[in-house]
């Protein structure tokens, strides 16, 4: 058995701005998807994670179905066929799976697995491909195999780790240290109880509504637009509900350069002053902290947050949004109160520090292995009953 590992990502800037070719900031974090696998020399690839449904692929049948559109095996046969188009002479494995990253919750749990089937792939056929490479196929099959409409930085974070700056329009991409413990900072993520899975209709009508702007502008999209000639535009248009989204895309995308430089600079206080600006821009411009049809987990979430942390810290709602987690900063000393609190509005758990993962998706051999020989010999008959 090999053992290998790929961290989930965290947004720390650029809400909704990748898809209009704007600048992102992310980050790997220490929660992730963690696999082992052998190959088995069938031309078939397997794969079992507690509770989700078998998968199984058969290598010499890789075009898409459309009945696996948005599901775990729509992923891992979209990576087998791409990989396979560029050349890659695919070996069969069987793979269990463990994760730690809920689906909905922002954390790219998606992203994370085609990132990390796509490295098994290239592993067990040796393969030479690149983290980068592997994040552009996941992308890919992201966008056309499973059917969800997925930007670079998910899976670009993913696969690289640590934090990454990145601005679409120019093929920019730079690592960035975010490593929020040496700056005395405790980061957190609070579970607020709602799940964003099935809000992927409203992410598209938000970055359908920029676009409509750019059009106006006669650009296909809103990073091509220059700000000042936006700005002579908004005095006609600030209560239109998609022009306060373009809005929030011109000050967001400001802002990712702006935190960046913060981190450079090693200056926590006035990270947290942008950070608190990004997520009010998004509650009151983008308008996706809060819809009926997701509950209303979420905003009860910023609004504990802003009464614990105001003056003391910053939070935001992360990433998507409408369901899922709050993201706050503040100095590890404020960590306790604001955990408890948190827990007792939403349970027990639901708030968790994070750490900076500084690795991207690797092969993991020298941690402990999370099955036994006999749990690993044979390939059991559901998920449940390896991971039970």
């Amino acid at each position: 058995m090999t053992r290998f590992f790929c961290p989930g990502r965290m947004e720390l800037a650029g809400n909704h701005t990748d898809l209009q070719r704007g600048r992102v900031m992310a980050a790997a974090i220490d929660m992730g998807i963690t696999a082992e696998a052998e190959p088995n020399d069938e031309g078939v690839i397997r794969v079992l994670c507690k509770g989700f449904d078998p998968i199984e692929i058969d290598l010499n049948k890789l075009w898409p179905d459309e009945k696996e559109r948005g599901t775990s095996a729509a992923l891992v046969r979209g990576m087998a066929g791409e990989l396979s188009e560029g050349g890659v002479s695919l070996r069969g494995f069987d793979a269990y799976l463990f994760s730690d990253l809920t689906p909905g919750q922002g954390l790219s749990s998606s992203s994370a697995f085609a990132v990390l089937m796509g490295f098994i792939m290239a592993a067990f056929s040796g393969a030479d491909i690149s983290p980068e490479e592997l994040a552009r196929t996941a992308q890919k099959v992201e966008n056309r195999w499973y059917g969800k409409l997925c930007g670079l930085s998910d899976p670009l974070t993913c696969a690289l780790g640590s934090g990454v700056y990145m601005d679409i329009l120019e093929n920019k991409i730079v690592p960035i240290d975010c490593d929020f413990d040496s700056l005395g900072l405790a980061i957190c993520l609070t579970d607020t109880g709602g799940s964003a899975s099935q809000a992927a209709p409203a992410y598209a009508q938000i970055s359908a509504d920029m676009t409509d702007v750019a059009r106006f502008f006669g650009e296909p999209f809103l990073a091509k637009v220059r700000g000042p000639v936006f700005d002579e535009q908004w005095a006609h248009h600030q209560d239109d509900p998609k022009w306060m989204r373009a809005r929030h895309f011109f000050d967001e995308t400001w802002r990712v350069s702006s935190m960046a430089d913060a981190l450079g600079l090693r200056d926590g206080t006035r990270y947290m002053e942008l950070m608190n600006q990004s997520g009010r821009s998004s509650e009151m411009l983008l308008r996706n902290a809060w819809d009926e049809h997701f509950g209303d987990g979420l905003i009860w979430g910023l609004e504990e947050s802003g009464r614990l942390l105001d003056g003391i810290g910053a939070w935001r709602l992360h990433s998507g949004g409408f369901a899922g987690y709050v993201q706050a900063l503040m100095p590890e000393e404020h960590f306790e109160t604001y955990r408890s609190a948190m827990d007792t509005l939403f349970g027990p758990g639901a708030c968790r520090r994070v750490h900076i993962s500084p690795r991207g998706v690797r092969l993991a051999q020298e941690e402990k292995h999370l099955f036994t020989p006999q749990e690993s010999r044979g390939f059991p008959d559901s998920a449940a009953d390896l991971l039970a």
